[in-house]
């Protein structure tokens, strides 16, 4: 970013003006905008008003990444060298041997010990250790069927496949990992410094627990020792409590629960450079601003309840950024466009000119220019759709090295603020790019094509003109239903503004008819001719009809 200071006229440079240019460094802002609606929490995350990341998932959703359970195994499969364990998901959830962890002998004493103790617990500072299993055991030298085990989720359901658990059990706070079970002091290898890492360890070492591990997160670089005290001793205190009740659970039981998916983000992605945090729904306001406060004790009024009319993601341009980004073909710049294509093995992207090709003086220097702008909106889009596995990049054809390491290093570069595990392998000669990146959760997927304005995808035409009296004859359904008058109809822009043109509009005497409570509220996410209606007393429940 510069700036131009326009100077006066100075005689002694002969009375001429000076224009003077500042180069003032380029600030990025983060916001997160939080969306509940009575089925589903959507999450979206802006950097300088650009969507990067975006959450979908259902209220009542189970099996979260970092939820303890107290499972019981079903059956073990030799030839695995893994068992499957009842957690109460519909599928049973898998555990490798090698997921079982070093100390899983002492984590199986604790438990017994925990399921006959009384209410209070056990401590787990004061139980001797035992020995480390073998690394190159078999899972039937440790585990049987029937036998119950604590186990952390380390991969969310995907597709038709249960979780994927650990025995290595975790407890993540703002700036440590708790380790039950273990001893080291682990820390962030993307602090730098060797001295600052050095004190970070000693310091930890000093105040831990015995039979605790810790890992020290990168946000703990420069804290002093009385935060990191603090929230060492509340980790701990989480552990006990929620251990202590134990000896009354019975297998499928969460032991241990994530804290709330919003807090679980901030606890994540908090940075300074945070200057906003919008929530449509009081109660997790409260909750997220109490968080807030708790690991970043000046930052709390950054924390805002969004009461306005219109939907969230309508206010502030996301709904439309949403179907901008996602689908099949995604464009990015002059005409340059993203083709995506989705295998159950790996995701195929075929980065393309478009008609930037028709005017270029060099091919190869338009070659170099969209693939680079092509590298930051593919790591755009991984973040964003959360994509996992494997990912082959067809980049457009270089025939410089130069330039295949130029697209390579900006790849690296874009990739950096992902806090997913990936590996990215340099261009191949056919200028294919290979990227691994972890997957731990089922890959976001939003459908961007809406359905035939006439006809809803039945192939059949209703008669449009009667439109205004299926709306009304909805609404006095609806008002008859719930009894009340206190109702919001959620309608395409395009038919909003149809509604409420003129004086007296159509929706003003539905309101005189209906009760002035009723409200009319435009979304850009629904279809052309598509409607619904929701009951405000009832915390915004969609009404059946």
């Amino acid at each position: 970013m510069f700036f131009v200071l326009c100077a006066n006229k100075f005689p002694h440079i002969g009375g001429i003006k000076v224009l003077i240019y500042i180069e003032i460094p380029t600030i990025v802002s983060a916001e997160l905008f939080v969306d509940v609606s009575p089925d589903e929490l959507s999450i979206a995350l802006l950097e300088d008003r650009r969507l990067v990341e975006l959450r979908k998932e259902k209220i009542d959703i189970q099996f979260t990444v970092g939820d303890i359970y107290l499972g019981k195994v079903k059956k073990i499969m030799p030839g695995l060298n893994a068992a499957f364990v009842d957690v109460g998901y519909e599928k049973d959830a898998f555990l490798h041997y090698l997921d079982l962890g070093p100390q899983f002998r002492t984590l199986q004493k604790f438990l017994n010990m925990a399921k006959t103790a009384k209410k209070g617990g056990v401590d787990l500072h004061k139980i001797k250790t035992e020995m480390d299993i073998d690394k190159n055991g078999s899972i039937a030298d440790v585990l049987s069927a029937g036998q119950e085990v604590m186990v952390q989720i380390a991969k969310e359901p995907i597709s038709t496949k249960g979780p994927r658990l650990t025995s290595e059990l975790s407890i993540a706070g703002r700036n440590l990992v708790l380790m039950p079970f273990s001893d080291k002091v682990s820390v962030s290898q993307k602090i730098k410094s060797a001295e600052e890492r050095n004190r970070l360890k000693k310091l930890l070492i000093s105040i831990k627990p015995k039979n605790f591990g810790v890992i020290v997160r990168t946000v703990a670089e420069g804290k002093r020792v009385a935060e990191l005290d603090k929230e060492l001793k509340t980790l701990t205190r989480r552990w006990d409590e929620s251990t202590a009740k134990i000896f009354n659970l019975k297998p499928r039981a969460l032991v241990v629960g994530e804290i709330g998916r919003t807090s679980a983000i901030l606890r994540d992605i908090m940075s300074p450079d945070f200057n906003s945090i919008h929530i449509s729904d009081k109660e997790m306001c409260k909750e997220v601003k109490e968080y807030v406060g708790l690991i970043a004790p000046d930052r709390e009024k950054i924390v805002r309840e969004f009461k306005g009319d219109t939907p969230l993601f309508d206010q502030f341009g996301i709904e439309k950024q949403i179907k901008a980004l996602f689908g099949k073909t995604v464009s990015f710049k002059s005409g340059a466009y993203l083709i995506i294509e989705h295998t159950e093995a790996f995701h195929v992207i075929d980065v393309n000119s478009g008609n930037r090709s028709k005017n270029a003086s060099s091919q190869e220097n338009t070659a170099l220019d969209v693939n680079l702008a092509a590298a930051e909106e593919i790591a755009r889009q991984l973040r964003l759709r959360d994509m996992g596995g494997i990912i082959v990049v067809d980049f457009i054809d270089m025939q410089k090295a130069e330039h295949r390491q130029k697209v390579f290093e900006k790849m690296k570069e874009a990739m950096t603020p992902d806090r997913t595990k990936h590996n990215i392998l340099p261009l191949s000669k056919f200028g294919l790019m290979q990227i691994t990146r972890q997957r731990v959760r089922p890959e976001l997927t939003i459908e961007t094509d809406e359905s035939c304005p006439t006809c809803f995808g039945t192939g059949k035409i209703a008669p449009a003109i009667l439109l205004e009296e299926k709306l009304e004859d909805s609404l006095k359904r609806a008002v008859e239903q719930q009894k009340n008058k206190n109702l919001t109809l959620k309608v395409h822009p395009y038919v909003e503004a149809y509604l409420t043109k003129g004086f007296p509009s159509i929706f003003l005497k539905w309101r005189f008819r209906y009760g002035f409570a009723l409200k009319l509220i435009a979304s850009a996410s629904l279809s052309f001719l598509e409607f619904k209606i929701f009951d405000n007393k009832n915390k915004n429940k969609k009404v059946d009809l």
